[in-house]
């Protein structure tokens, strides 16, 4: 079956790095061609892979863990070197993949009582190592693939757990709502990547809507870099602002949507919008964000009301459903949910 390919480099961060000419930025320069190359077969297999069968099951099972090294091809699976309670490897890389799939599958299963991200307790692949100089991490329907960054703007790509969690969310995503990659859709599956990504690291060190960082990749940039991260739903548009990439082009409310033809609609652009929208929800629930809007969040998704193609106020109306079905009507957290969406222009 062909697989369903979401990167966390946006298109617009590889092409600006492809495009650069300088002695200083060749390595990283060369890097991004290579992963540009790689975008767009991966993107036209998209739509065939959405047509995998949808799994509802919340039976908890059991976790397996599977990672492989590709070493340095581009080839995959590649060769396994850690599998399910195996001891570390010391590659940080496979050791950090496996530590993240786990986090990740905790969230799922402690949190929401879900099987791993199909609902049916399907073993979590991943391979690390691959190509070389790989400027990108993406799950292709069917495992976690990890470059090791060009080391000129970005490192290891598994150095950042909301990278892998974030990745493995689009699993999720494609086992719940199928949601189009492309517009609003797009987007939306996009944000609900970051969303149950930082949930995942918030969760795995115990932070409070609060004290949370809500940065998505950060550790990713080398020192070069003048940036925080790849995203951040707390202040969209501000997590990078640097001479060689530009500044972080998220909106954060639809008064600054981007109407574009590129990244299928500007799915990694455009996403700001519905995560700073959970932001302000769950800043507004406060406490544990998995625990308040995250449950918000996850009860929408499987609602069974969130058609493949839909857009920013069908999402939200969704969760304002969620919302009141599980605290009730005119609970905190139901007007915390109404007043977010508000506040980024999708509601009034």
């Amino acid at each position: 079956m062909p697989r369903t390919p979401c990167s966390i480099v946006p298109p617009h961060l590889l092409t600006r790095l492809a495009s650069l000419r300088d002695a200083r930025h060749a390595v990283a320069s060369q890097a991004a061609r290579r992963a540009l190359r790689e975008l767009d077969p991966l993107t036209h297999a998209r739509a065939e892979a959405l047509r995998a069968p949808v799994r509802r099951s919340a039976v908890v099972g059991t976790l397996t863990r599977r990672i492989r090294d590709a070493g340095g091809r581009e080839e995959l699976p590649g060769t396994l070197v850690r599998g399910e309670g195996a001891a570390p490897t010391g590659d940080a890389a496979a050791d950090e993949a496996y530590d993240g799939l786990g986090s990740t599958y905790r969230l799922f299963s402690e949190a929401y009582g879900r099987s791993s991200i199909d609902g049916a307790g399907l073993p979590l692949d991943a391979t690390v190592h691959y190509g070389t100089g790989y400027d990108n991490a993406f799950w292709d329907g069917e495992r976690m693939v990890f470059g090791d960054g060009d080391g000129e703007i970005f490192g290891r790509f598994t150095a950042s757990l909301t990278v892998i969690s974030h990745e493995l969310a689009h699993g999720f995503t494609q086992y719940s709502t199928n949601l189009e990659y492309r517009g609003q859709s797009g987007a939306l599956n996009e944000s609900l990547s970051d969303v149950f990504g930082v949930l995942v690291e918030q969760r795995e060190f115990g932070q409070d809507a609060a004290s949370a960082s809500w940065l998505v990749g950060a550790g990713l940039f080398t020192a070069e870099v003048q940036g925080v991260a790849l995203r951040s739903l707390a202040a969209p548009g501000t997590a990078y602002d640097d001479d060689v990439l530009g500044r972080d082009p998220q909106p954060a409310t639809m008064a600054d949507y981007v109407e574009t033809t590129s990244d299928n609609g500007g799915v990694h652009i455009n996403s700001g919008i519905p995560n700073h929208a959970f932001y302000l929800a769950a800043t507004a629930v406060g406490g544990r964000a998995w625990e308040g809007a995250g449950r918000i969040w996850y009860d929408a998704v499987l609602s069974g009301s969130i058609p493949p193609d839909c857009d920013f106020p069908g999402f939200a109306a969704a969760t304002a459903d969620a919302a009141n079905a599980r605290f009730g009507a005119g609970s905190r957290e139901a007007a915390a949910v109404a007043d977010a969406w508000a506040a980024v222009g999708v509601l009034q």
